[in-house]
């Protein structure tokens, strides 16, 4: 991609999330830019959702790219309508990054607000815009409530923020150049993760067939008479979860000093044996109510609710302060338990599906504690045995691990590079107006980027839809 050069004079913006802008940009609040739509009744439109990852989608291709159900409201008369080129953001959400344009006709929750750009604006500009780091800051900033997850940004709120506006035509040549330059990034990286993917699937066979099986190729098996474990070795023992376990056991109470800080966990930070993002850090006074279980050293956790994400994580290391949601349960070994041996049980696919089949609702579905602690694994009854397994697993999936870790690493800096690439353009840090776009021919870019499946694009269509206004 050739460079992008500077403009050739700049002047101070006067907004301090913009900074200096080119010596032509006008600098404008949204009121002048935008004016709201609160059009009703149409209830028979598509339903659209506003993600942080992707922005505005059908929410028919929401749910058909993942195991995310339909949670709108069965009255939809108050549902807002949204057409092409209209813009609208999660109130609730705008700090995170939800908003978008949309390139559908369609409804969505109340809960949501729906803007029109005024004049000839280019609505496809403010849809890069709109979804930058720095945006997201101003709105967080605007946004107000008494913890972090209830923070609101309201319409008249988001009239008072001022944007960059660059003229038409420079804003139709910035989205050109964004458009072209995203979507060979988005091209990139679900190469990347095709190849993450069957990088897993082969770590995780070893796995399942270890925790299972064990590794003595001269064992003699019995059957465990429980249809979904089948086979075990002779001597391992079968019993419930809760034999080995103790199950969420130290939480932080609700006086707990507002100043107290943490490490928090939660469910959509969380994968299968892996952490999709770094703990965040918040203070107890700030963190939202589901903020609660205290995590040690040796602790798994597994999701409870919405259970189809099928997040599981072993603590393998002290952190202090480490909390994770309530939607976790907390699995502390017993004393004849190796701590890893007993995640890597708990994230083979046996066990997995058993706790989303034995979960219970069909938006959220979950599990009880108790039917949790009711599951039966098989364990060797010598830890050294446990020990010997995790190592003989650690020893035949390194490889697997170093070049798992090599693609997220370059996933993580080309993402990083994209976002600061957009962030510059947007606000006139680099002049992308004569650069030479490529010729790429098949330029669709429908196919979902699966690591931003993440739990905020989940919350999005749980969002308060009775929201009157």
């Amino acid at each position: 991609m050739v460079m992008a050069k500077v403009y050739p004079k700049y002047k101070d913006s006067g907004t301090p999330w913009i900074g200096k802008v080119p010596d032509d940009w006008d600098v404008l609040p949204n009121r002048t830019l935008f004016y709201e739509i609160k059009e009703r009744g149409h209830i028979d439109e598509q339903l659209i959702s506003v993600t942080i990852s992707q922005g505005i989608i059908r929410q028919t291709d929401l749910i058909s790219n993942s195991s995310k159900k339909d949670s709108s409201n069965e009255d939809k008369s108050k549902y807002k309508l949204v057409v092409p080129g209209d813009i609208a953001y999660n109130k609730m959400r705008a700090w995170q990054g939800a908003v978008g344009v949309s390139q559908y006709r369609g409804i969505v929750s109340p809960a949501y607000i729906v803007v029109r750009p005024r004049r000839k604006q280019n609505a496809k500009y403010f849809h890069y815009l709109l979804r930058t780091p720095a945006f997201a800051r101003e709105a967080e900033r605007w946004s107000y409530g008494i913890t972090s997850d209830q923070w609101s940004l309201r319409a008249e709120h988001f009239k008072m923020i001022y944007c960059p506006v660059p003229s038409t035509e420079e804003q139709k040549a910035i989205v050109e150049y964004l458009d072209v330059v995203n979507k060979m990034i988005r091209r990139y990286i679900r190469e990347k993760q095709k190849v993450i993917k069957l990088l897993n699937e082969q770590r995780q066979s070893i796995i399942n067939r270890a925790v299972t099986r064990g590794i003595d190729s001269n064992a003699k098996f019995k059957s465990s008479e429980i249809d979904w474990i089948g086979d075990v070795p002779d001597h391992w023992v079968v019993k419930p979860l809760k034999f080995w376990v103790k199950i969420n056991q130290d939480v932080l109470s609700e006086d707990t000093d507002e100043n107290f800080e943490f490490h928090y966990l939660d469910i959509g930070s969380v994968g299968t044996g892996i952490l999709d993002r770094t703990p965040e850090k918040l203070i107890f006074g700030n963190a939202p109510s589901r903020a609660r279980r205290i995590l040690k050293e040796g602790d798994t956790i597994i999701s409870t609710v919405r259970t189809y994400l099928k997040a599981v994580y072993f603590i393998s290391q002290k952190t202090e302060n480490l909390i994770a949601s309530t939607g976790f349960a907390v699995l502390t070994p017993c004393a004849n338990v190796y701590p890893e041996f007993l995640s890597l049980v708990i994230q083979s696919n046996s066990f997995v599906e058993q706790v989303t089949a034995n979960s219970i609702g069909v938006t959220y579905p979950a599990i009880a504690e108790t039917k949790l602690g009711a599951l039966n694994i098989a364990m060797p009854p010598d830890m050294s045995e446990q020990v010997r397994i995790v190592e003989d697993i650690k020893s035949k999936t390194m490889t697997y691990d170093e070049m798992i870790a090599g693609l997220r690493n370059e996933i993580a800096f080309i993402d990083e590079y994209r976002t600061r690439l957009i962030s510059d353009a947007v606000t006139g840090k680099i002049d992308v107006r004569d650069i030479k776009l490529p010729e790429i021919k098949d330029m669709t870019d429908s196919e979902p980027i699966e690591d931003q499946e993440t739990l905020e694009d989940v919350e999005d269509t749980e969002e308060v839809v009775n929201a009157d206004e």
